[in-house]
Parts: C-alpha cells; sequence; structure tokens
C-alpha cells in the first residue's frame, strides 16, 4: 500500500513542468485565427457597403469579444489544470 501512495507523490511533483503554458499557446491560436477572418470580413463587408459600416462594426466588435473570450477561457483552464 505504501508503494502506490509512493508511487501517487512522486507523480504529483512532476505536475509543475510548463505543460500549461504549451497548451494555452496551442489553445490561442485558434481565437487568433478566429479574430483575423472576421476582421478581414468586416473589412470586405465595409468595402461593399459603406452605408452600413455602423451595423458592421458593431457586429466585428461582438464577433472579436466572442473569439477573445475562447481565448480567456483557455488561460483560466490553463491555470486550473
Amino acid at each position: 500500500m505504501s508503494y502506490i501512495a509512493q508511487t501517487l507523490a512522486e507523480a504529483n511533483e512532476i505536475k509543475g513542468t510548463g505543460f500549461g503554458a504549451i497548451g494555452y499557446g496551442l489553445a490561442a491560436i485558434g481565437p487568433g485565427i478566429g479574430v483575423g477572418i472576421v476582421a478581414g470580413k468586416a473589412i470586405e463587408g465595409i468595402a461593399r457597403q459603406p452605408e452600413l459600416s455602423g451595423q458592421i462594426r458593431t457586429t466585428m466588435f461582438l464577433g472579436i469579444a466572442l473569439s477573445e473570450a475562447l481565448a480567456l477561457i483557455g488561460i483560466v483552464a490553463g491555470f486550473i489544470f
């Protein structure tokens, strides 16, 4: 029984090796690509219909905020796990 407890204690010592930073870096790729796509499509929409620039800009900011929320969730998950 003590061998199992010792093995578990050794496994917990390895925990803080920096894999959370790597995981967050990989998790931030998706929102980064999403923000780029949202901004690019908003620029295309404003170029095609300049009279709707206010509505398109508002929708763009909402899309960027939702994409960045994923990045924030990723950093919180990195701290938790």
